[in-house]
């Protein structure tokens, strides 16, 4: 089982980070290398128009479903636009289910919006977390019970909920359908249509073969930047070596199990869980302990991380995919024989969607920076609050800018591939996140339609109006002292 050729990094918490994790890199590959060389000219051909509409969302992940509902919200035609059959990408295909924090360090919830909106919508059995009246709490026992249940951070309580992939589906999908969302599964975005410098719609492929979409503004929610890049949009692939948040993995569920056991075990016995993990890494090279889902009986891995390969190359994607089977076998095998609440384990899913954390980044009007954290300002755009990545530093002002691209209209970039640099981009492409921006999005696509105007000439006023009519958290200059001082001073 062991793969030899494996090297491992420690990724450990920080103030620039707020996950741990090993990285995993590996040079062996199940192929050999593709042999393909020269071209093929494809012959010229009439395309038919699918539909027109006024916002056209490509995607329907995190960002793209809550930018769907935002545009149709303010009145425009939207059609979304996903490759998959259902909606909620990562979240929900990805089986990301641990959704990440929501609060600021004080416990006050700040992305809103479609955010809480959803999570309201599901069952209680489909949400798994803290109670309100513990966000924010930093009382040493509660913060260790919940930082094991992936809801406590730096000793602070925090809502980072897990939940159920397939009530996530069925309720975004319900809430677009209400909203009047024309959306198309099992399509795949081939190549933007530009005219004269702006976006003007998709082609895509599905069993009916080329087809195209015309819209007034596009929302790229790809997460890969595929249509702004295809586009000629500048964009940025940057990465910091070594980070988890630059690394690939197919995620997968064992069912069978009882977590509080296995919980118990981790919490109580210290030195038996550092065993424990020397003897996974021994025996299996690559290795991941698992989190909670949102049931007892169900266990969530999200790795193991694998670095140095791409999500922009198929064959790099293929290995992938190919590599975390295997893992997702091996682990099961390995945790019945080892690990206590394993002994009845058995393969229950893995994830159709592929785990990728970062590809190609918005070359945009406004960039978020890692120097931007310490300061608090909110921005004149804003159009949304993240939470930061310790208590040392202020909640995020997120500008309308980082989802303009800096050279092409017609079009608005949501979800992890916004303009940022390569530290910010660790929280930024978050599922909060990218319902916070998808819903920024949407909403302003949705009005420049209506308008008639390119999205870069949107109102900002009128963009800060309609998201907070939609229940998200936006904020206005005299808000910064109060919410700078909130954060502790940083040293250095």
């Amino acid at each position: 089982m062991n793969d030899r050729n494996v090297s491992v990094k420690e990724i450990r918490q920080n103030e620039n980070r707020f996950l741990s994790s090993d990285i995993f890199e590996s040079g062996q590959y199940v192929f050999p290398r593709r042999n393909g060389e020269g071209f093929l000219r494809e012959e010229a051909r009439d395309i038919p128009v699918y539909h027109r509409c006024d916002v056209l969302v490509v995607g329907g992940g995190p960002s793209g479903t809550a930018a769907a509902l935002a545009a149709a919200r303010t009145g425009a035609e939207v059609v979304v636009l996903e490759r998959y059959n259902h909606l909620g990408g990562l979240s929900t295909g990805g089986v990301v289910i641990w959704i990440d924090r929501m609060t600021d360090w004080d416990g006050r919830q700040v992305i809103r919006g479609f955010a809480e909106e959803v999570l309201g919508r599901l069952p209680p059995e489909a949400v798994a977390g803290p109670d309100r009246s513990l966000w924010g709490q930093r009382d040493a026992d509660l913060a260790k019970y919940w930082r094991l249940r992936t809801s406590a951070f730096h000793g602070i309580v925090t809502w980072a909920p897990t939940i159920d992939p397939e009530r996530l589906k069925l309720t975004s999908q319900e809430m677009l359908i209400e909203a009047g969302v024309r959306i198309v599964f099992h399509s795949w975005a081939a190549t933007p249509v530009v005219e004269d410098g702006a976006a003007k719609g998709v082609i895509f492929e599905s069993k009916e073969g080329r087809q195209g979409i015309m819209a007034k503004v596009v929302v790229d929610c790809t997460g890969d930047g595929d249509v702004f890049a295809r586009a000629g949009a500048g964009f940025e692939a940057d990465i910091e070596e070594g980070d988890v948040h630059h690394s690939m993995n197919t995620g997968f569920m064992l069912g069978g199990v009882d977590m509080a056991t296995w919980l118990a075990f981790r919490s109580e016995q210290e030195q038996a869980f550092a065993d424990f993990n020397t003897l996974g890494r021994d025996q299996l090279g690559f290795f991941q302990t698992p989190y909670v889902s949102w049931r007892n009986d169900i266990a969530l891995f999200l790795g193991p991380r694998q670095s140095g390969l791409s999500a922009l190359n198929v064959d790099d994607m293929t290995e992938v995919e190919i590599r975390s089977h295997r893992f997702m076998q091996w682990h099961c095998e390995f945790f019945k024989k080892h690990a206590p609440g394993f002994k009845d384990a058995y393969m229950l899913l893995s994830a159709p969607q592929l785990g990728v954390r970062h590809t190609r980044r918005l070359a945009g009007a406004a960039r978020i920076e890692r120097g931007q954290w310490a300061g608090g300002a909110i921005q004149p755009d804003e159009v949304g609050v993240s939470p930061s990545v310790s208590p040392k530093f202020p909640v995020l002002s997120v500008p309308y800018g980082a989802l303009l691209p800096a050279r092409l209209d017609g079009l608005l970039a949501a979800g992890r591939h916004i303009s940022c640099d390569a530290n910010s981009h660790g929280f930024m492409r978050e599922i909060p996140q990218c319902w916070l921006t998808g819903q920024a999005a949407g909403a302003a696509a949705g009005i420049a339609a209506n308008r008639g105007a390119a999205p870069r000439d949107v109102d900002i006023a009128e963009l800060q109006s309609t998201l907070r009519a939609q229940g998200a958290f936006v904020r206005d200059a005299s808000e910064a002292a109060p919410l700078a001082s909130q954060a502790e001073t940083v040293s250095g």
